[in-house]
């Protein structure tokens, strides 16, 4: 029996983050797949979303949980840009 020799091979893509006036959109994507319509995040908000992610998806998701969060705690109905600097401060490493 022969030996197969098997090689790793690695593609790396890089995928550029969303531009500025796409993150609304996305966001509405998001929250609708999770079952609203309401504008979740007021826009002072995502702004801040957006400059600290880059607009990279998995990082907005993640920190727009995070300030979900931080909004319910609060009894919010909106998150705010509050909520926004309370979930970046708990991922911080």
């Amino acid at each position: 029996s022969q030996a197969m020799d098997f090689q790793r091979i690695v593609v790396r893509h890089h995928l550029p983050g969303l531009a500025r006036d796409e993150l609304p959109r996305y966001l509405e994507h998001r929250l609708r797949l999770a079952g609203t319509e309401l504008p979740v995040f007021n826009p002072p908000a995502v702004e801040l979303l957006f400059q600290a992610t880059n607009g990279m998806p998995r990082k907005v998701n993640r920190v727009a949980h995070y300030a979900m969060t931080a909004a319910a705690l609060d009894g919010a109905q909106q998150v705010n840009d509050q909520h926004l600097h309370a979930a970046l401060e708990e991922l911080r490493p």
